[in-house]
């Protein structure tokens, strides 16, 4: 805990005090141009990552970067998204996996969650990842769970689009959906091309989109 204390300190001597008028702006209200969907593993940090400054980016962590279909009775994910696409009208989501995901590997392995039935619970909104990353057979556990994690990144997208709000933006082109996997080892990053239905290097195809060029025009998925 004494790091912590240590760093908050260390932030208040150095780094407040060398972006105070950024911090001046941001006291009087937030204007980020995208919702960034991140797992809660300590070694994904989305700032980080995207190389933005506080304000930029309306950040959800959960274990596993999973977006809970909507339904009648919202919680904190749904209404995050709601509040990022309605009231902040931000024109970008981005859904982000990432490599050696404690909880895709869980999925992937059949691990036993029974002394953490809440998590158990939480990972059953990648149902439809398990179930197509089972039928692809796969020969070793790594590349299972590789593969697990990036069809969770589509199978959020696909539960991100059951909220009205995103579905309204996307039918009405204002808003972009984009799913992303961070590789922790080489910092490279893929992302998901909606029209082409692969990752690709965004480093090689910075526009790539995981809503597609069909949801501009008629918001289909």
């Amino acid at each position: 805990m004494q790091d912590l204390v240590d760093g908050v300190k260390k932030f208040q001597r150095d780094a407040f005090p060398e972006r105070s008028a950024l911090f001046r702006r941001l006291a009087a209200g937030q204007n980020p141009q995208a919702l960034f969907i991140a797992c809660s593993d300590s070694r994904v940090v989305p700032e980080l990552i995207t190389q933005c400054e506080p304000g930029e980016l309306f950040v959800i962590r959960n274990a596993g970067n999973i977006v809970p279909p909507y339904g009648p009775e919202p919680g904190g994910v749904s209404a995050t998204i709601e509040y990022a696409v309605v009231a902040l009208g931000v024109s970008d989501v981005v859904i982000c996996g990432h490599s050696d995901c404690g909880a895709m590997t869980a999925i992937a392995t059949d691990a036993d969650l029974s002394a953490m039935p809440a998590v158990r619970r939480w990972l059953g909104y990648a149902d439809a990842a398990k179930a197509i990353n089972r039928a692809h057979g796969h020969t070793c556990v790594h590349n299972g769970v590789n593969a697990m994690v990036h069809d969770n990144v589509i199978a959020q997208l696909v539960n991100i689009r059951t909220h009205p709000c995103v579905a309204l933006a996307l039918s009405q082109g204002r808003l972009s959906l984009h799913g992303w996997v961070y590789d922790i080892g080489s910092g490279k990053v893929g992302a998901y091309d909606g029209d082409a239905r692969r990752f690709v290097s965004l480093a090689d195809h910075p526009h790539a989109c995981a809503s597609g060029s069909a949801d501009a025009r008629d918001g289909s998925p």
